[in-house]
Order: C-alpha cells, then sequence, then structure tokens
C-alpha cells in the first residue's frame, strides 16, 4: 500500500487544493425572452437555440 514518506506541508497540501472550489454556473441571457439560460443550451421559455434555430414549440401557460 502506498504511504507518503514525510508529512505534506501546509503549503503545498493548499497548492493542491486550489483548484477544487466549487463556482456558480455561468448563465448567458436568451436572445429572444431574455430570460438567463445556460450556454449550449434550449432556452425552455422561447424553445430557440441561439438567436435563429427553433427547436421546439411552446405552448401557452395559464
Amino acid at each position: 500500500m502506498a504511504v507518503p514518506k514525510k508529512r505534506s506541508s501546509r503549503a503545498a497540501r493548499n497548492q493542491r487544493r486550489s483548484h477544487d472550489a466549487l463556482t456558480a454556473p455561468k448563465l448567458g441571457k436568451c436572445s429572444k425572452s431574455g430570460m438567463p439560460k445556460l450556454s449550449h443550451r434550449v432556452c425552455e421559455e422561447s424553445g430557440y437555440y441561439g438567436k435563429s434555430k427553433r427547436v421546439f414549440e411552446v405552448e401557452e401557460r395559464l
């Protein structure tokens, strides 16, 4: 079983962990409805992917 020969210092441990922080997802704005959406995804409100590609028809909501 692999066991470290020497103890890692606090600086080395923290440098290794520097990339482990969680980040919030980056949200863009839909060009048709103006609602926030993830990039490279279809907007649920308008049914468009990008500016001109319509993926599905959206039903009227009450």
